[in-house]
């Protein structure tokens, strides 16, 4: 047993190996003498550091390594970074997992997909209501979300009550689901609480985040002045509310809503199993868009973020099968631009705008709300729970401080950054950071997982940005090169514009081979690597580039 681990056989403990020092991947650890509970296993998604990677999850090796003592996990609400990285770490863990209705549709789909569906134990509980696993006792409180069923969970514990916030707003009119429940909020609150962890995302807003019902009456001007033509809203599939929203809108205006995309029927066939959506006209499908005139139809589409296998951008490039746009038509983008997805994205907007549709954005018009708390939802929180300690999670460095700030200036005693793989101590005694635990980022790739600062994508990254080169040399039983070497490139450089560079290959790889030793001549290894300098100096004195380089040495007997 590690000194780490005899620490944490008494006490209560936090620590995130996902969703801390970032947006997204969540993944939540507490520990109460020596027993684990994770809350929530989500997913991050890709950018252009990692070519050919969609899906991110957390590297939870180490908790995996005490699954004996991990009692369950529990999923607060449905969202991919939440639960999208159950089905695929589960087996590390092998434990119960407890969530509400709605997520366990959700799961029950994600863990179809890895024929986990009959292993994993799911115990579906009921919002608002409570469980108890070991020395926890968890309440589950309803706070509004973009997608319903977000449950904050009040944390109890021999060494105190902490509150884990989850994705959160206050909003009044959420339009599916109830409102957040601020009268259980503050009572489950009353007897005293240690720590909350909280929602970070919106700390840097002021104000309130707005509600869904204002997006759904702004919508519903907006389609007012577009009489004619095609409309495609496009939005995240897992924005239950946003898709209530639109649907509403649709119906109002006496257009049919046709879903485009495999994820949007995913969802809304598990929102309705869970009793949401059921009081709207049926959805139809895509192969139903070229039957219903252009004026009676409302595209709701994937694809929001410009990402190149979405639906939207997939009509775009008029590669759809069945959805098509034409000049005078309108794309609605009910969304906000995730930092890093800029560049895409309004490549995109362009492309529809060069082909004569009309675009409209949340810098346009008002399109989107957030589904995360502002400043003064923040503050509110934190006079309801009245905690004695802040701990920011769900931002990046610059929101956990900020945060941080404003608990403090709200009278909080304590706030503590902190990032994945810190092991915070709260109680009993004083409350800090006793130690730092594995962390890190698995890439989900071909099926299987492979560590995002290995070999492999390192490998990868080098071939995208410097290409690769292969050769061949011909060496004789003497040593001697007998025959000009092949040298094959690949993505390094534009051939064309360097006529001589075969021969400058060729030569560099014989001078470097005539000045090795005999005795090196005569061994493959040292011959395949002088080529392999020789075509390396090259390329760093043409190119600046390190091509991934491979060099194989044929040695054959002269007759």
């Amino acid at each position: 047993m590690s000194n780490i681990d005899r620490d944490l056989k008494e006490g209560l403990y936090f620590l995130p190996l996902g969703g801390s020092g970032e947006i997204g991947m969540n993944l939540n650890l507490y520990c109460c003498d020596g027993k684990w509970l994770m809350i929530d296993c989500g997913i991050s998604f890709a950018d252009d550091r990692a070519p050919g990677i969609d899906v991110i999850v957390p590297d939870a090796a180490w908790i995996a390594e005490r699954r004996e003592d991990l009692l369950a996990i529990i999923v607060t609400h449905a969202h991919e970074d939440h639960v999208g990285a159950v089905a695929r770490l589960w087996p590390q863990f092998r434990c119960p997992v407890y969530t509400s209705p709605f997520t366990a549709e959700i799961l029950s789909l994600k863990l179809a997909e890895e024929e986990l569906e009959d292993e994993v134990e799911v115990n579906v509980i009921a919002p608002g209501s409570s469980v108890s696993l070991g020395d926890y006792h968890i309440d589950f409180v309803d706070l509004t979300h973009s997608i319903p069923e977000m449950q904050a969970l009040m944390i109890t514990t021999p060494y105190g009550r902490v509150l884990h916030s989850g994705d959160w707003k206050l909003d009044p009119d959420p339009v599916v689901g109830p409102a957040s429940n601020l009268a259980k909020m503050q009572k489950v609150s009353e007897a005293g609480v240690l720590a909350m962890i909280c929602d970070s995302t919106n700390v840097f807003k002021e104000g309130v985040s707005g509600s869904e019902q204002d997006v759904q009456n702004s919508l519903d001007q907006l389609l007012r002045g577009i009489p004619s033509g095609r409309i495609a809203v496009t939005t995240f599939a897992s924005n239950i509310a946003r898709l209530m929203t639109i649907a509403s809108v649709a119906e109002r205006h006496d257009r049919h809503v046709v879903l485009v995309g495999r994820s949007l029927h995913r969802m809304t066939q598990a929102a309705k199993k869970s009793g949401y959506l059921n009081d709207l006209p049926p959805f139809l499908d895509e192969k139903d868009a070229g039957h219903i005139p252009r004026d009676k139809i409302l595209l709701l589409c994937t694809g929001s973020q410009g990402e190149p296998r979405g639906a939207m951008a997939r009509i775009a490039r008029g590669e759809h099968s069945h959805v098509e746009l034409s000049p005078g038509d309108t794309v609605i983008f009910s969304s906000k631009v995730i930092p890093g997805n800029e560049k895409t994205l309004y490549g995109l907007h362009n492309q529809l705008t060069e082909s004569g549709v009309n675009v409209i954005t949340e810098a346009d018009e008002f399109v989107h709300v957030s589904g995360h708390p502002a400043r003064e939802e923040l503050t509110d929180m934190y006079r309801i729970v009245k905690p004695e300690i802040a701990i920011p999670v769900h931002g990046e460095a610059r929101h956990i401080r900020a945060h941080c700030e404003l608990a403090l200036s709200l009278g909080v005693k304590q706030a503590i950054e902190i990032t994945n793989g810190n092991i915070l101590k709260l109680a009993p005694g004083e409350a800090g950071i006793i130690a730092d635990v594995p962390s890190g980022r698995l890439a989900v790739d071909a099926g299987g997982l492979t560590p995002l600062d290995g070999e492999f994508l390192s490998t990868r990254r080098r071939l995208v940005y410097n290409g690769s080169v292969s050769g061949v040399v011909f060496v004789n039983e003497k040593g001697q090169i007998t025959e000009d070497p092949i040298i094959r490139l690949r993505g390094v450089l534009d051939e064309t514009l360097f006529p001589q560079l075969q021969n400058d290959l060729r030569d560099q790889i014989i001078d470097s081979h005539n000045r090795l030793k005999k005795s090196e001549k005569l061994d493959d290894d040292e011959v395949e690597l002088s080529a392999h300098n020789a075509v390396r100096r090259v390329f760093r004195r043409i190119a600046g580039r390190r091509p991934i380089t491979d060099i194989y040495v044929i040695r054959f007997e002269e007759e």
